[in-house]
Parts: C-alpha cells; structure tokens; sequence
C-alpha cells in the first residue's frame, strides 16, 4: 500500500490549517503553519479563489490527510458510513474517530498519530488483552486499550505515557497513566470531533 513519504507541515500547509501531525511541534512557535500561514510553493502567497468542487475537495483532503489515510481506503471508509442508519457526515467522523491509531493518540499513548500507526503495526498494544496490530482497527464501547506485556517495560514508553498524564482526554474514553491502559465509555459524538471540516460538504464530493 503506498503512503505519503514526504514532509507533513507541507499538507498543514496546504490545508491552512494545523492538522497535528508532528505531535509537540505543532503546539509551538517552530510549526510552520505558525510562521508561514500560505501554501507552500512559488505561488504560495497568491490570492486563490476556490468554488464549488474545490472546496468541496479541499474538505476531503483536509479530513483524509488530518487521520492519515490513502484515498481508497478513505472511500470504504464512507461507503461503510453511508450504510449506516443515521446522517452519512456524521457516520463518517464517528467512524474516523474510533480508528485505534487516532484513539491511542488522543490518550497520549504517542506523539502523533503517524507514530501510533508504527506502534501499531509494530504489536506494543492489545485490546481486550488480545493484540491488534491493525492501525485501522474500530474500537467500540467498553474496549480496554492497553500496552502488551513487554512493552509496559519499555522505558521510552513508559516516559511517553508519564509526560502525557495531565493531558486532555475527550469524554468518551477514560485513561489510568498508573496501568498504561484506557476505556471506550461510549461512541464519540459530533462535538467530540474538534477538527475544523464540513462534513457534509465531503458527502457533496462523493454523491456526484
């Protein structure tokens, strides 16, 4: 599967808005959307104007590229959504907040969610004391995330989780820093997701 191998401020950038892809960097004066708020390129200070496909395009792009994933399996990720009872926006940002990669990175259990997908793959978490290596993987209410065994040894790990400890959680999911483990109370809800997108400009896109 192929994946975005070049600089992510570049797609902060591009976006214009900060999507947090370099954990602690993003919350300081060094984050380039900070000291230079335009597009990257020769024509990035350019006034741009965008209509209709464009900015229903630059929603999905801003939203594919804030949870790190490739075009296909973005659009299983709405086909799947647009199944579901309910509004199809709301489906799919629901969703796309209960990936495992994005939920170990709300917790504080990495830096960003480009290194829970490394975590991830690389088998340092269970859910339900049964490993899951799949960044991709749902969790539902009631799911215990944890580290596996060995890897509550790790120091660098254990440091990870120590430094993140005062960090903010969303209320659907419940961290103990003493275990280095955490809870699905519930679905995330449309207010828990703070990014900045209109979803239903994204179902625009993909309903043509």
């Amino acid at each position: 599967m192929s994946r975005y191998r070049g600089a992510d401020c570049r797609l902060c950038r591009v976006e214009k808005v900060k999507l947090f892809l370099k954990g602690s960097k993003c919350l300081n004066e060094k984050c380039p959307v900070e000291r230079r708020p335009y597009p990257p390129g020769e024509h990035g200070r350019a006034r741009r104007r965008i209509l209709g496909y464009g900015i229903q395009l630059r929603e999905k792009q801003r939203l594919k590229r804030y949870y790190g994933m490739s075009e296909r399996q973005f659009r299983i990720f709405f086909q799947r959504a647009e199944r579901k009872r309910g509004i199809t926006g709301e489906n799919l940002l629901t969703m796309l907040e209960r990936r495992l990669d994005n939920v170990i990175s709300l917790i504080g259990f990495s830096h960003s969610r480009t290194h829970a997908r490394q975590l991830i793959t690389h088998g340092h978490y269970q859910v339900n004391d049964r490993k899951v290596n799949i960044p991709s993987f749902l969790v539902n209410k009631g799911d215990i995330i944890s580290f596996r065994e060995k890897s509550t040894q790790n120091e660098e790990l254990k440091a990870l989780v120590e430094s993140n400890k005062n960090k903010t959680i969303p209320a659907w999911i419940e961290v103990d820093a003493e275990k280095m483990e955490a809870k699905v109370l519930s679905f995330p809800t449309r207010e828990d997701i703070t990014l900045p997108v209109e979803e239903h400009l994204v179902v625009e896109l993909y309903s043509k």
